[in-house]
């Protein structure tokens, strides 16, 4: 039997940002006309929040009819298409190598999960207005700290357990900036569902 990925959350990096940047402007490049706008989310795109060291990055098109010409470019970039894993207008691409993505530069990336969202998508603007508030209340990023890395720690192989336990806090969250109990309903079930082994 596979032996379970241990969870590691480690202080901030301010290299991360640094990152994000780096890989944007490779999609800026392939993608070109396809995408709207690319946004740094997660853990890692908030100062001073305690995160594993996993960029996430979310690319954002105007509609779902753009989508097959984003996979054909992704999977030329090296990505393998995912799809929503169960959460609508959100599509999930896994990297083949660490040299993902293959710009022709060689370099060895670091790990980043990439998705692609609609621009009205409720996975897009959960991101965004969790990210959003917390950098601008640094009392909530300590607080998030503090519970990730007691989380990490109670259970370093069960990223269910680590994935349940902070969901309260994030949906709390969201709830103070106007999601509504439907919205944080189907948002607790897919990170319950969805929760991806990183």
């Amino acid at each position: 039997m596979k032996q379970a990925n241990k969870t590691v959350v480690i202080e901030y990096s301010a290299n991360w940002p640094i990152v994000f940047e780096s890989l944007q402007k490779v999609y800026e490049k392939f993608l070109k006309g396809l995408i709207k706008d690319i946004h740094h989310v997660g853990s890692t795109a908030v100062p001073g929040l305690a995160a594993k060291p996993v960029i996430d990055i979310d690319l954002v098109i105007e509609n779902s009819d753009l989508l097959d010409q984003v996979i054909l470019k992704l999977e030329n970039l090296g990505y393998t298409y995912e799809g929503d894993l169960g959460i609508e207008h959100r599509w999930a691409f896994k990297r083949t190598s660490d040299k993902t993505p293959l710009d022709g530069s060689n370099n060895i990336w670091p790990k980043h999960n990439l998705y692609c969202c609609t621009r009205d998508s409720v996975s897009l603007r959960n991101h965004l207005q969790f990210r959003n508030y917390l950098r601008k209340n640094p009392e909530k990023v300590t607080e998030y700290s503090e519970l990730k890395k007691k989380l990490a720690l109670q259970h370093p192989f069960d990223i269910d357990f680590y994935t349940e336990h902070k969901t309260p806090f994030i949906t709390k969250i969201l709830k103070e900036t106007g999601f509504d109990n439907g919205e944080l309903e189907a948002i607790t079930e897919q990170n319950r569902k969805n929760f991806r082994v990183k």
